[in-house]
């Protein structure tokens, strides 16, 4: 990965976290004074003609109104919230498929608290039925996951963006969960 491509930390006015961007969005940002940098990361980015240092987080010159985020429901963010792994048997696989604990036909919803990442296997066993008719039981049961920035940036923290912890409201041990 390039350092273009490197990930930059999108801040509101009011330094809430927006978004992600990478490093070559966020130099034309600063570039045209819609943007001001807050952390660099130490690379230098070349230009024909000019060299800039590459910015970390950089944090809007204006105010971006937008409704709270809510964490889609979607394969990929049910196999997060449980961990990629299954919620029957605690086997962790990337090779996870989704289970509606009260199956669809039985009047189930696709929601949140009915849906868990399970094994191939166990989807298959569980089959039509519920967990306590096919006699296997939940490790967790489902919910919604929390809308907080620890939890949206969670991929980004994992991956190392320490000079981000400050504008998410986390402390260092963060790194480790």
């Amino acid at each position: 990965m390039g350092a273009v491509d490197a990930n930059v930390l999108v801040l509101n006015l009011d330094y809430q976290p927006l978004n992600v961007c990478n490093v070559r969005r966020a130099v034309v940002l600063l570039s045209k004074q819609k943007a001001v940098a807050v952390e660099q990361n130490g690379h230098i980015v070349h230009s024909e003609r000019i060299a800039l240092t590459s910015p970390s987080v950089i944090r809007l010159a204006y105010h971006i109104k937008r409704p709270r985020p809510v964490v889609k429901m979607t394969r990929k963010e049910v196999l997060q919230r449980d961990e990629h792994t299954c919620q029957y048997c605690g086997k962790r696989s990337h090779d996870l498929t989704l289970d509606h604990v009260m199956p669809r036909h039985r009047g189930g919803q696709h929601t949140w608290e009915n849906v868990v990442a399970a094994c191939k296997g166990c989807n298959h066993r569980k089959g039509g039925r519920t967990a306590v008719e096919a006699r296997m039981a939940l490790l967790r049961a489902p919910f919604r996951p929390p809308s907080t920035p620890r939890y949206l940036f969670s991929a980004y923290i994992r991956a190392g963006e320490r000079t981000w912890f400050k504008f998410l409201g986390l402390d260092e041990s963060a790194a480790a969960s």
